[in-house]
């Protein structure tokens, strides 16, 4: 993981993913996402509202008053539920105008509050100076789960290859992983474990199968290693 992310990489991936919404038509939010049981509505309704809760922990940063991100998981799964049907418009206004919100809170963010403890959903403890990249992860990701014309490729080199550096490190913590080598087409390897398989791919693509399963555009020298969940 990274901490050398700014708002300004938030904003960027913020108006990426606006673009692909405005480009929505009525009815499009009902088609499937890469996320399992979601359609596009929840998608856009769930980046929404995480955009809320991250102004909660922004909150949370400044005064230093322990401000949960939702009130609890029912609530968050309710607020995700009943938005994910709303017009096409709505939707996107809902996304803008939380994004906006959360730009307004950022502002107060400064050095001296980076090293404050938040705590995220589930308990697990970060420093305020993640959650920019915390926040842009949630957005370039589930604009590739919108599966509107977006995909990994058409993220940033950098920023790709950012997220696939975090997408391994996750694995090797994972007591599950399978023991494989990454070569990506720009010359990067990366082992996990024994790194006995071997994986070829783009970073987009090796990207596209440790964060969501997608294997176009792989290649191994036998059949594809399995991925434990919540890697």
């Amino acid at each position: 993981m990274t901490t050398d992310t700014s708002w300004a990489d938030v904003a960027a991936a913020t108006a990426a993913l606006l673009e692909t919404a405005y480009g929505m038509r009525e009815g499009d939010q009902a088609a499937d996402s890469l996320c399992a049981g979601w359609t596009r509505g929840h998608v856009l309704t769930h980046v929404a509202r995480n955009a809320d809760a991250i102004g909660n922990l922004v909150t949370w940063a400044v005064t230093g008053v322990p401000t949960p991100m939702y009130a609890s998981a029912e609530a968050r799964e309710a607020d995700i539920e009943a938005g994910a049907a709303r017009p096409v418009a709505d939707l996107v206004a809902d996304v803008e105008a939380s994004a906006a919100r959360l730009a307004d809170q950022t502002a107060d963010l400064a050095p001296a509050h980076d090293a404050v403890e938040i705590e995220l959903r589930g308990g697990w403890r970060i420093r305020a100076s993640e959650l920019a990249w915390r926040r842009l992860r949630e957005v370039a990701y589930h604009h590739v789960d919108l599966d509107a014309g977006f995909g990994f490729a058409d993220l940033p080199p950098d920023l790709t290859s950012a997220f696939l550096a975090d997408e391994v490190a996750g694995l090797r913590r994972h007591p599950q992983a399978p023991a494989l080598t990454l070569h990506t087409t720009t010359g990067e390897e990366f082992t996990v474990g024994a790194g006995t398989a071997y994986v070829t791919g783009t970073p987009a693509a090796l990207l596209g199968w440790l964060a969501r399963g997608l294997t176009e555009g792989l290649a191994t020298d036998g059949a594809l290693p399995h991925l434990p969940k919540g890697s």
